[in-house]
C-alpha cells in the first residue's frame, strides 16, 4: 500500500470502509443507492477512443487484465492486473486535492505452488492515478497499462502492462488485430431482472509475450490474455450477494464469457456472451447456461467451489473446470477468489475464474 501522503491514506481507508460497511447494499457495496450518479442503460453508443477512457460520472469502473501463461518448459501461470475508480460522492469531477475519486490497483501471478499477489490505493486528482484515452494509458503508481501506438486509430492493438509487489513482477507485451466485444446489448450488460446493468466491452484475443520474476527467478512467458472494461453506478441489485464469472479461451479459437450472480434468496441472474474466432459475438440468455459447482476447497478460512460443470446447450459445451492453485485467494481490502483454470469435455482450454461474496 501506497501510504506516503495522509490525504492518501484517508482517501483509501474511505475506500475499504464503502466496500466493507455496504456489504448490506450487495457485494462491496454494488448494490447500494446511486442516486446522483449516471446511470447504465440500453441504447448508448460505445465510442472509441474515448470509451477507453474514465468515465468520472459514474460511481465504479475497472480496467481488468487476465493472463494465461506458460514458459519454456510448459509449466502454466497466470497474471493478473486490475485497476479500480470509485467516485466517493456524484457531482463534477474536481481538481487536486478535492478530488473525490478514489483508486485502487490490484496484481497477481499464480503458479501451481504459489500465490502472489499486491494492493495498491491511490487518490484522484493529483497525478498519482489515473486514466487517458489517447493514447491509451492506465497507471497507479508506478503500475501501468499503456498502449504502444500513439496514433487514435490503433486503439489497443498494441500494448504494454507492468506491475511488481514484494515478490513479484511482470512485464508482458500485448497484441491483437481482432475488434473488441460489446457484452450484452451492444455493450449494456444488464445484471438484474430490476433492471441493474453495467457498459462492458472485452478484448479477448491478445497474445502475450513476456517476463515474470517469481521469489528473484526469472520466467520468460507467452500466452493469451483478456482485458474486461466496465463502469456502472448501481451494477448489482441490493440483495445479489456475489458473483462467479469465468473468461475462457477454448483450443478451438472461439471465446466464452460466462457469469452469475447470486442473490440471498437463491434466485440467480445467469448472462453470457460466445465469441466466435473472428470476434463475432453473440449474447447467451439464462436458459441457455447452466453454471454447477462440483466441489470445495478450505480456502482462507471459509469454502470456496473451485471446481465446477458449465454447459451452454446452444453450443453443446459441456465442460469441467479446474484450477491450477485452489488457494488463489485475494485477500485485498474486498477480498475474493481470482486465478487461472483449465477446463476439459466437450471442449478444451485455459481461461480465469472470479468468485465473490463467499
Amino acid at each position: 500500500m501506497n501510504a506516503s501522503r495522509p490525504l492518501t491514506m484517508m482517501a483509501a481507508m474511505l475506500l475499504v470502509c464503502a466496500g466493507a460497511a455496504a456489504l448490506a447494499g450487495g457485494f462491496a457495496g454494488l448494490g447500494s443507492d446511486a442516486r446522483g450518479f449516471a446511470e447504465a442503460v440500453p441504447g448508448k453508443t460505445l465510442v472509441f477512443p474515448e470509451d477507453f477512457g474514465a468515465h468520472p460520472g459514474f460511481r465504479i469502473e475497472w480496467w481488468y487484465l487476465t493472463a494465461n501463461l506458460k514458459d519454456e518448459s510448459g509449466a502454466l501461470y497466470g497474471a493478473q492486473w486490475t485497476l479500480f475508480r470509485q467516485a466517493m460522492e456524484p457531482g463534477p469531477e474536481r481538481e487536486g486535492w478535492s478530488n473525490q475519486q478514489v483508486w485502487m490497483g490490484h496484481a497477481a501471478v499464480t503458479s501451481a505452488g504459489d500465490h502472489l499477489f499486491s494492493e495498491t490505493l491511490a487518490r484522484g486528482g493529483i497525478g498519482q492515478a489515473g486514466v487517458t484515452a489517447t493514447p491509451f494509458r492506465a497507471w497507479i503508481d508506478d503500475w501501468n497499462f499503456a498502449s504502444l501506438d500513439v496514433s487514435p486509430e490503433a486503439g489497443l492493438s498494441r500494448a504494454r502492462v507492468s506491475a511488481k509487489g514484494s515478490n513479484f513482477r511482470y512485464t508482458l507485451t500485448l497484441t491483437t488485430g481482432l475488434p473488441l466485444v460489446r457484452h450484452g446489448n451492444q455493450g449494456c450488460s444488464r445484471k438484474s431482472e430490476r433492471g441493474q446493468a453495467s457498459y462492458y466491452y472485452s478484448q479477448p484475443f491478445f497474445t502475450v509475450d513476456g517476463v515474470l520474476v517469481i521469489g528473484g527467478r526469472k520466467v520468460r512467458v507467452s500466452g493469451q490474455a483478456w482485458m474486461d472494461r466496465e463502469w456502472s453506478s448501481q451494477p448489482l441489485a441490493s440483495d445479489q450477494k456475489g458473483w462467479d464469472w469465468f473468461s475462457l479461451h477454448l483450443a478451438s479459437g472461439e471465446k466464452l464469457m460466462l457469469f452469475r450472480l447470486r442473490s440471498e434468496d437463491s434466485r440467480e441472474f445467469v448472462a453470457g456472451t460466445w465469441i466466435a474466432s473472428d470476434g463475432t459475438a453473440q449474447a447467451l440468455g439464462s436458459d441457455d447456461i447452466s453454471l454447477l459447482p462440483l466441489s470445495e476447497d478450505n480456502v482462507a478460512g471459509r469454502k470456496i467451489p473451485t471446481t465446477w460443470k458449465v454447459k451452454v446447450k446452444s453450443r453443446g459445451l459441456e465442460i469441467e473446470t479446474m484450477p491450477l492453485n485452489a488457494d488463489s485467494w485475494m485477500a485485498t481490502s474486498v477480498p475474493y477468489w481470482e486465478g487461472p483454470i483449465s477446463f476439459t469435455g466437450s471442449h478444451q482450454g485455459r481461461g480465469y475464474l472470479e468468485m465473490t461474496g463467499y
